[in-house]
């Protein structure tokens, strides 16, 4: 952009910019989260793709990683990659699927289970901070609004 030229835009400044807005939080929220989990040793896609093992495995039927991909909202070979580190750490087992021979199920270990509950109480704190400010309620209202559906 050459000097004196106006942006062409809606918003008189960034901060009306929705998108702009929900970018900087994001990223505001990911670095509350990465603090929060450092102690633990996961990384914020390795906490969620944990959990989303654990919450998916509750009834006993293991996901697999496509089912796994999809309730996190990630991409199948990145989930795939995160899954391997989440294995060579002891925290999920991933094994043939019984009813798919090229699919894997996921099981969450011991370790796996133990580190979740911890990683869930350090978020769910961190979450309870960052969040304090606004009327949560209604925060998730509008994001589920936003979010698509999730199982």
């Amino acid at each position: 952009m050459a000097d004196g030229q106006d942006l062409n835009t809606r918003f008189s400044g960034p901060s009306e910019s929705p998108g702009l807005l929900l970018w900087r939080t994001t990223m505001r929220w990911q670095r509350v989260m990465t603090a929060a989990l450092a102690p633990l040793d996961l990384t914020h896609v390795q906490f969620v793709l944990l959990a989303s093992a654990m919450w998916l495995g509750r009834d006993g039927e293991p996901p697999n990683q496509v089912q796994l991909a999809a309730q996190a909202g990630t991409e199948v070979k990145m989930t795939s990659d995160v899954v391997a580190r989440l294995e060579a750490k002891g925290l999920i087992a991933r094994e043939a699927d019984p009813r798919d021979s090229r699919a894997k199920v996921i099981r969450v270990t011991s370790a796996g289970a133990a580190a979740a509950q911890r990683a869930i109480v350090a978020v769910e704190a961190a979450d309870a901070a960052f969040f304090e400010p606004v009327d949560e309620a209604r925060l998730v209202g509008l994001l589920r609004q936003l979010a698509g559906e999730i199982r």
